[in-house]
């Protein structure tokens, strides 16, 4: 028997190791030298100018390096202190200072939002009753997509309280716990409970409970207090007609608890390893109980799982939990979350399994160089099948382009050319009145028609007739991408009922909720 297993051993070890892949046992330099390649790759694919990342695993950080230029064309580097708006990546941050609030006994998860903003009102009575901090961060509501975001996006001089005011007029699209839909409005309701719990705004809660304990000294909770004398900041990038042009400059100030936080890869991987630690620091002080980590990484809303999904990704899960997304990839669970603004966009991702975390910033607004760098990432640290990933989302977003291209080229086809307006142009330009948003101007000048939206003053462009008493209002400033049909909806006698709105292109942000708009003349 001896002797027969001996021969036999070596056959059944190398049938074992064949299914395991290689790559699992490849050096940390093997592995972030194939990382850099895909960076070096992915921002010549996608025009990225400058790109930071920073990976975490076993309590250590094993890849900490910038890329690029912080502004395109200018010589400043991107380091791993240069600072990135974080964007709707703070939203984890938000729910964790929600959850060190459950564990000081100051609030529970189920705490009615009533209970603490009395105001606090949506358009069902029954809702408005229901709703609960879990509910403000699962993206639950029964609110459409980016409900509201208007009043947060672009700049606008509209206050926390207004925003609250102006939620009960926003329209369900859904009944209530029963679909997801991205909300960023609740992350400010949620920043306002923070405020009224601790008697602190939510921008000194989050330095003086998260930031300062972590020695994240060089984040910030708000743009405006970045150090005027501090000079490496990304600037932001939107690919315009082949050509980068740098835009914006606030990181989504007024997103605040919703998207606002300016950090950068050095500071976040210390807040990937509290995540993966579950609320320890790397002095073993607790900034929250494992039992809120669970909490927040516990399933909330669930999301669909397409056949692609499974049979790529190996996923048969997706939900949201409170601040992050959460799947199964691999036989592994993924806890993450993306984060996006005008010209800047980024990707944190934990693998609890194998201790393993990430963090990738960009300035610039493309999608597919951050999907295919943390997919890179995860193959590389996980062992996974080789795939050209930068190679995959390029030639997603070609198809995706072309695609709209040809959407559009059907549209215009499809107009009635010989259309003309009911009224005469000067009857268009009155001020109307949107219950939630407010004032939005229309001016009659040389013939031409001109918008301005009150409380925006980015938002401001001339209309072009479409068909009938549809027109296209074209923003001056280009780089919004956010052109939207304007629709005048005539009463009996002939007069302006109301107008409606919706953005012309696939591509435009949906935090340009056009679409939630109801133009009533003053």
């Amino acid at each position: 028997m001896a002797a027969k297993i001996s021969k036999t051993l070596p056959a059944i070890l190398f049938f074992a190791f064949s299914f395991i892949n290689i790559s699992s046992f490849a050096s940390p330099n093997s592995k972030n030298e194939k990382i850099e390649s895909a960076i070096s790759q992915a921002m010549d694919k996608f025009q990225v100018p400058g790109i930071a990342v920073a990976v975490v695993q076993n309590n250590k950080v094993v890849f900490n390096k910038g890329f690029g230029v912080i502004e395109h064309d200018k010589s400043r580097k991107v380091t791993p202190d240069t600072l990135f708006g974080i964007a709707s990546n703070t939203k984890a941050m938000t729910a964790t200072l929600l959850a060190q609030l459950v564990d000081q006994h100051q609030l529970t998860w189920q705490t009615k939002i009533i209970d603490i903003i009395p105001e606090f009102q949506l358009a069902s009575p029954y809702v408005t009753r229901e709703f609960t901090i879990i509910d403000l961060l699962s993206h639950n509501s029964g609110l459409g997509l980016g409900a509201g975001d208007l009043m947060i996006w672009p700049e606008t001089d509209l206050t926390t309280q207004h925003i609250i005011k102006g939620l009960k007029y926003l329209p369900q699209v859904s009944s209530f716990r029963s679909e997801f839909a991205y909300d960023n409005l609740m992350y400010i309701v949620a920043g306002e409970i923070i405020k009224r719990v601790t008697g602190q705004d939510w921008e000194d809660v989050i330095h003086s409970r998260l930031f300062k304990p972590l020695g994240m000294d060089n984040t910030y909770a708000l743009y405006s207090r970045i150090p005027t004398n501090y000079k490496n900041v990304a600037r932001a990038h939107v690919p315009l007609n082949e050509k980068l042009h740098v835009v914006g400059g606030n990181f989504l100030e007024k997103f605040s608890s919703a998207g606002a936080v300016a950090s950068n890869v050095n500071d976040m991987a210390q807040w990937l390893l509290l995540q993966l630690n579950k609320g320890k620091t790397s002095s073993e002080k607790v900034l929250f109980s494992t039992e809120q980590s669970k909490a927040m990484w516990q399933p909330r809303t669930l999301l669909p799982v397409s056949d692609a999904a499974t049979q790529h990704d190996k996923m048969h899960f997706y939900a949201y939990g409170l601040g992050w997304f959460l799947n199964d990839y691999h036989g592994v669970k993924l806890v993450h979350h993306s984060g996006g603004i005008l010209g800047m966009v980024s990707k944190v991702a934990l693998v609890p399994e194998h201790n393993l975390g990430l963090v990738i910033l960009t300035n610039q607004q493309s999608g597919g160089a951050f999907n295919a760098l943390y997919r890179e990432i995860l193959e590389q640290y996980l062992g996974l099948p080789d795939k050209d990933w930068v190679e995959h989302y390029h030639a997603k977003k070609l198809a995706y382009d072309a695609k709209e291209k040809s959407r559009l080229l059907r549209e215009v086809e499809s107009v009635s050319a010989n259309s003309t307006p009911s009224l005469p142009l000067k009857d268009y330009a009155q001020t109307y009145v949107d219950n939630w948003y407010g004032d939005i101007h229309i001016t009659y000048n040389n013939n031409k028609l001109r918008m301005q939206f009150g409380h925006t003053p980015a938002l401001k462009g001339t209309l072009v007739h479409h068909q009938h008493n549809t027109f296209i209002v074209k923003w001056d400033d280009r780089t919004l991408e956010a052109d939207a049909f304007v629709n005048f909806n005539l009463t009996p006698e002939g007069t302006i009922d109301f107008a409606t709105m919706k953005a012309v292109s696939h591509k435009t942000d949906f935090s340009f909720d056009f679409h939630d708009l109801k133009l009533v003349p003053q």
